[in-house]
C-alpha cells in the first residue's frame, strides 16, 4: 500500500468569501481522497497547505477566482513553494450532468490540473501592476461619477425657471458651475429654493471629482512610467492604456507564453469563420474588454497620425479590405508590439532626466532641440520632467545630441 510520503497528490479549491472547499486526489489515478472545508483567512490558509501536503506529495493546486475570492489563498501558497493553477469554474454541460456543489466543484479543479486542461498561472499581483489596477478602478468610477453628475446639473438647468435658465444659458459651463457654488439658499419660492442647493451641490461634487480625478491621473502617470516607460513612450499609448494593458498582462507576464497568448487574451485574435467556398475571420467577442478597448484606441489613433499606419490603412483599402478587417489586422499587429514591450523591454531607451542632462552638458537650449527635432518646446519640457513620454522623441533626441557632441 502505498503511503502518504510516497503518493504524489494534486489539489483543488471551490473559493468562497467566508470559506473554501479543498479536494485532494491521487496525481496517479484521479482517485479523490479526501475534502475538508476551511475559513477563508489566514490561518484557514495555513490549514489547508498542511492538511493537503499530510495526504501526500503536493504536485499542484488548481484554484478558482485568484482574481477574486481566492486571491488570498493563491498568494499564501505561492509564498509556501505551492504551484497554483488558475481553474475556471466548471462549464454548463457538465454541471448538468454531473451536478452541483461545492465538493464537486473542488474536485472538478482537481481533474482540471490533473489532465492537463487548466494549465494557466493566476497573476501574481504584487508589484506595479497590482497597483495601478487599484488606482484605475477608482479613476474610473470618479470619471464615471463625475460624467453623471454633469448630467444631472445640465438636467436640472433645462427645468429651472426661466430667468434663473436664461442667466445659466448665456455663460459657459464653467461659469455656470461657479456660479452655482455661490448660490444662496434663502428664497421665497420653495422650488427654486432647493432646485439651487441641488445645483450647489452638484456644481460642488463635480469640483471635488475633477480634483480627485488630477490626482489619480497623476498617480497613473507615475507608476506607469516608472514600472513600464517603454509601454507608455509607445505611439498612441496614453496613461490610461498603458495602465490597462499593464494590468492585463500583471505582474507576471511571462505567465502567458507567447505574444499570441496575449493576442487572445486581448480578444485580438480573429476566428476563423470559413464555410465551404467562403474564407473569412469575425472578430473574437471574449477575453478582455478593457485590453481591447485600450487597442482599439491605440489603432484610432495611429491611423489618424501615425505615417506608417495611415500607409498601411491606404495600402489595404485598394486591396479591397474594409475599414473593420484593417483595424482588426492592426490590433493584431499593436497585440505583438505591446506584448514585446513589456516582456522585453528595450535596455537603451533614454529617459527624460538622461535627455535633459546630455542637452545641459552639450550646452543646448531647449528650444534650440526643439527647432532641430521639429517639434514645440513644451513637447521637450514635459518629456524630460518625466509628464510625458514618448519613445521615438527619446530617441532622436540622444541621438541628435550625440551627434552634435562628437
Amino acid at each position: 500500500m502505498m503511503t502518504a510520503q510516497a503518493r504524489h497528490v494534486t489539489g483543488g479549491v471551490d473559493t468562497h468569501g467566508e470559506i473554501h472547499v479543498a479536494a485532494v486526489l491521487d496525481s496517479a489515478t484521479a482517485r479523490r481522497l479526501a475534502v475538508a472545508e476551511f475559513p477563508a483567512d489566514t490561518a484557514g490558509y495555513v490549514a489547508l497547505r498542511e492538511w493537503m501536503t499530510g495526504l501526500g506529495t503536493l504536485d499542484a493546486v488548481g484554484v478558482e477566482s485568484t482574481g477574486a475570492w481566492g486571491a488570498g489563498l493563491a498568494r499564501s501558497l505561492r509564498d509556501h513553494d505551492v504551484t497554483v493553477i488558475e481553474v475556471d469554474r466548471p462549464d454548463r454541460k457538465a454541471r448538468r450532468f454531473d451536478g452541483k456543489s461545492d465538493p464537486l466543484d473542488a474536485e472538478a479543479a482537481a481533474r482540471a490540473v490533473i489532465s492537463g486542461r487548466a494549465t494557466g498561472l493566476p497573476k501574481t499581483a504584487d508589484g506595479p501592476a497590482e497597483a495601478v489596477r487599484a488606482i484605475e478602478i477608482v479613476c474610473h468610477g470618479s470619471t464615471r461619477d463625475r460624467t453623471r453628475a454633469i448630467n444631472q446639473f445640465k438636467a436640472l438647468v433645462v427645468t429651472a425657471p426661466a430667468d434663473l435658465r436664461e442667466h445659466l444659458d448665456a455663460v459657459s459651463f464653467r461659469r455656470q458651475l461657479e456660479l452655482a457654488r455661490r448660490f444662496r439658499n434663502d428664497y421665497d419660492d420653495l422650488v427654486e429654493t432647493q432646485l439651487r442647493f441641488a445645483l450647489k451641490t452638484l456644481a460642488a461634487k463635480i469640483a471635488f471629482l475633477d480634483d480627485q480625478i488630477t490626482e489619480l491621473e497623476t498617480r497613473t502617470n507615475e507608476l506607469v512610467g516608472r514600472a513600464a516607460p517603454a509601454l507608455a513612450g509607445t505611439f498612441g499609448v496614453g496613461p490610461h492604456v498603458a495602465a490597462q494593458l499593464l494590468t492585463t498582462a500583471g505582474d507576471n507576464p511571462e505567465r502567458l507564453g507567447s505574444e499570441a497568448a496575449f493576442a487572445k487574451l486581448c480578444a485580438a485574435c480573429p476566428i476563423p469563420a470559413s464555410s465551404g467556398k467562403t474564407i473569412r475571420h469575425r472578430l473574437n467577442p471574449g477575453g478582455d474588454r478593457r485590453a481591447n478597448n485600450a487597442l482599439h484606441t491605440i489603432v484610432l489613433v495611429r491611423m489618424r497620425d501615425h505615417a506608417p499606419t495611415r500607409a498601411y490603412v491606404a495600402r489595404r483599402t485598394t486591396e479591397g479590405k474594409t475599414t473593420a478587417e484593417i483595424m482588426r489586422c492592426l490590433k493584431r499587429f499593436v497585440a505583438r508590439e505591446i506584448y514585446i514591450v513589456i516582456t522585453n523591454p528595450p535596455d537603451d531607451l533614454p529617459t527624460g532626466h538622461h535627455i535633459r542632462q546630455q542637452r545641459l552638458q552639450a550646452g543646448v537650449t531647449l528650444t534650440a532641440l526643439a527647432n532641430a527635432l521639429d517639434v514645440a518646446p513644451t513637447r521637450i519640457s514635459t518629456l524630460e520632467r518625466g509628464l510625458t513620454f514618448s519613445n521615438d522623441l527619446a530617441y532622436r533626441a540622444r541621438d541628435w545630441l550625440t551627434e552634435i557632441a562628437a
